[in-house]
């Protein structure tokens, strides 16, 4: 159990870092103006008219750095201090989630992909930890519960290296229409770029972390007392 806390603690540890650091500097960058004084709001829904989608609604919803694409509801979600502002992180965040409207509207295939494993991934979210708490406690009497534990966790694993692709690729897709649309320039640019990589770290830890506890619940099945 031991091995295990400590996983968690690392990963833990560093994603506490990497959010930190992307506060910082979405705060650091609020403070830069966007070309044309656009709102994220309406970098949003420029970006989603220059790629000729006009049936995904932007709106605001609560809460810091909660912003967020629902292809159920074709949405494009900003959080108040992106809908409303006109700075280069409002700028990119909003453009980031345009992204993933136009991986939506052009089938980009790891979303595709990832929406299909919600339903699945939903489920294993809401039951994995007690079958694998289960499954440790009655891992020499009964290694079959602690096996379906591993293969919950697993799908949950799968899931968030899916998702790495997806936010990268909404990220690129954001920065590229963002230079040629004229809104960012060499000035604003970099700083554009910089706050989306950080948030895309979050990404990488999340999946990597998964992926060790995985490999540790994995020890704890090979190295049970048959």
């Amino acid at each position: 159990m031991l091995i295990g806390y400590i996983i968690f603690g690392v990963f833990a540890l560093i994603s506490w870092a990497i959010s930190a650091s992307l506060q910082n500097k979405f705060k650091k960058y609020s403070k830069i103006p966007i070309a044309y004084g656009l709102t994220g709001k309406q970098v949003a829904e420029k970006m989603l008219h220059d790629n000729g989608i006009y049936d995904v609604q932007v709106t605001s919803t609560n809460g810091h750095l909660t912003d967020h694409y629902n292809p159920a509801t074709k949405t494009v979600n900003l959080s108040e201090n992106v809908y409303a502002s006109c700075s280069v992180a409002a700028a990119a965040v909003a453009a980031h989630e345009c992204g993933h409207a136009v991986q939506h509207a052009t089938a980009y295939a790891p979303l595709t992909l990832r929406s299909s494993l919600v339903p699945v991934v939903s489920f294993a979210s809401n039951w994995v930890q007690w079958i694998l708490l289960a499954g440790i406690i009655f891992v020499n009497s009964f290694p079959q519960l602690l096996l379906a534990g591993i293969i919950l966790f697993a799908t949950t694993t799968v899931f968030s290296f899916i998702t790495l692709p997806v936010e990268i690729n909404a990220s690129q897709r954001a920065l590229v229409w963002l230079s040629n649309a004229g809104i960012t320039n060499y000035e604003t640019a970099e700083p554009a770029k910089d706050a989306l990589k950080t948030a895309a770290y979050t990404y990488v830890v999340a999946a990597l972390g998964s992926l060790a506890t995985l490999v540790y619940y994995i020890m704890i099945y090979l190295g049970r007392r048959d």
